[in-house]
């Protein structure tokens, strides 16, 4: 369990950035984010993250549909 709070968030950082720059896996950085600030009880984190999800969600359905 410490190892997913120590590197889950470095992880998920790297996630976010590399997606940012190709647009693909910010979604993975996100939810990974999102569990990391679940697993470390970091409100501001939760927020953050959290809130992205379904931003994430609207934006697929409106591409899709």
């Amino acid at each position: 369990m410490n190892f997913i709070k120590k590197y889950l968030k470095w992880l998920s950082t790297f996630l976010v950035l590399t997606g940012i720059l190709l647009t693909k896996f910010h979604g993975a950085g996100v939810v990974g984010w999102t569990v990391a600030g679940f697993l470390s009880k970091d409100k501001a984190i939760l927020t953050n993250f959290g809130l992205q999800i379904p931003l994430f969600i609207i934006g697929f359905y409106q591409l899709i549909f």
